[in-house]
């Protein structure tokens, strides 16, 4: 496997991990989010599963077995009310943006296209969870960070700019279960 292909194959596991903890996140969005906005949850629900999958299949077709989901995920804070669920929503796309800029980075043709779309995507139901945006979504979390995603294993747990963690991993908290 070139060495282009590799790192393109770690950044599509790093955004299928992305993708595993926010449906899970968006369970206990859904849990917790005022009924006005739970149709707009389970918009996200859907879409999250569905590139989900396309990533799995993606994985697959490149030879290798797709990572799986964690059992459970660690919050980035509490979520005990609707206000709580929406600046979860917010974060979820937030740290799926960051993970797809790190896709369209190492990918190329149709495969880089489609992750500048699940970029675009993420950051527009972010700027609509939070109610603003900023320049570049994803990008200043990870200079935050200090992170460099080329630098990380497809299995290697999520940092701050990436969306969760499992449970097991204590020290990067994120995401949770479907909503109903």
């Amino acid at each position: 496997m070139s060495e282009r292909t590799t790192a393109e194959l770690t950044a599509l596991q790093a955004a299928l991990a992305a993708e595993h903890a926010a449906v899970y996140g968006y369970g206990v969005v859904g849990g917790r989010i005022q009924e006005g906005r739970r149709t707009e949850a389970r918009a996200a629900y859907d879409a999250h599963r569905a590139r989900r999958d396309a990533l799995a299949r993606e994985v697959r077709d490149l030879g290798t077995e797709p990572i799986a989901a964690s059992a459970a995920y660690a919050l980035p804070f509490a979520v005990p009310d609707s206000a709580a669920a929406v600046r979860l929503a917010a974060e979820l796309e937030e740290r799926v943006a960051g993970v797809y800029s790190d896709v369209v980075r190492a990918a190329t043709g149709a495969r880089r296209r489609e992750a500048a779309v699940a970029l675009r995507e993420a950051a527009v139901r972010a700027v609509r969870w939070r109610g603003g945006s900023v320049a570049f979504p994803g990008l200043a979390e990870r200079a935050e960070a200090g992170t460099d995603p080329a630098a990380t294993g497809a299995g290697a747990p999520a940092t701050k700019a990436g969306p969760a963690t499992p449970a097991s991993t204590p020290a990067t908290p994120h995401t949770s279960t479907p909503p109903a």
